[in-house]
């Protein structure tokens, strides 16, 4: 990769993209990053050896590829700002922000092309998935670039709807937080059973971690897997017979919904094309 990458922000998001790419032999001095606070921008200069700036048009001004890595309310702001510097190279803009269509960003940014992205937080070590939208205005080329960048942080895929990246917010984008609040419940559980909290939280957090690579390798579907576990009659199936009793399935399915009713209103909110 010898395209120009400027990034605008430089949080948790944009350090893990960066941190990413310097590991697949980009080299940090293709990469410039833009951040208002200071102590980030030294924190980049000396953890990766970037260039870190503080203004955004000095970020973009000879980019090829533009990442935006702004909070969803700074979107609109952000773009316009640089503007008529973007139209200057005409970079491809790549948005990781939750819920701001790509017409949108298109329009703040003079109708160059935008590839919107949702990566979601295990990209922090690597091991993230990215769901991927592009219109058809994007060229081909457009299109690996951008799955290139974000493939350095984990697995990739593309959807064909841009609808359906509210979906992908509720599950992947938010989906970290859900089984977050599982390891929480099973932690705390073991606790009230009488377990150390130090044995507790070790039995949750390696329980999910061992659940999900198995998850991840396995050629059986996660109901198979969660059918070979349950013993007829046994501790399991207790568990499991009380969670559905309780109607766990139709209550994790309305967050998930919720989650995804929050994207689409972002879009409105925030939205202006």
């Amino acid at each position: 990769m010898k395209q120009r990458i400027a990034f605008i922000g430089g949080g948790n998001m944009g350090r893990s993209l960066i941190g990413g790419l310097i590991a697949r032999g980009v080299s940090a001095s293709q990469i410039v990053v833009s951040d208002p606070y200071a102590p980030a921008r030294q924190s980049l200069e000396a953890d990766y050896q970037v260039t870190a700036v503080s203004d955004n048009v000095a970020a973009v001004r000879d980019a090829d590829v533009v990442l935006l890595a702004v909070k969803p309310q700074e979107m609109r702001k952000v773009v316009s700002g640089v503007q008529p510097h973007l139209l200057q190279r005409r970079p491809l803009l790549i948005s990781i922000a939750a819920g701001i269509l790509a017409a949108d960003i298109q329009h703040w940014a003079g109708g160059i092309d935008v590839v919107r992205c949702m990566p979601n937080r295990p990209a922090l070590q690597g091991c993230g998935v990215t769901a991927l939208y592009a219109s058809s205005s994007v060229p081909p080329a457009g299109r690996a670039l951008a799955e290139q960048i974000l493939a350095a942080v984990g697995a990739t895929l593309w959807v064909e709807r841009e609808t359906d990246m509210d979906a992908v917010t509720a599950i992947s984008g938010s989906g970290p937080a859900y089984f977050f609040l599982l390891i929480e419940m099973l932690e705390a559980a073991g606790q009230e059973l009488g377990l150390a909290p130090q044995v507790a939280r070790k039995l949750a957090v390696e329980t999910a971690y061992g659940s999900g690579f198995m998850a991840r390798t396995a050629s059986d579907s996660p109901a198979t897997l969660r059918q070979q576990v349950t013993s007829k009659g046994g501790t399991t199936e207790a568990a499991l017979a009380h969670l559905e009793a309780n109607e766990v399935r139709a209550i994790f399915s309305q967050a998930v919904a919720a989650a995804a009713r929050r994207s689409a209103q972002l879009a409105k909110e925030l939205g202006s094309a």
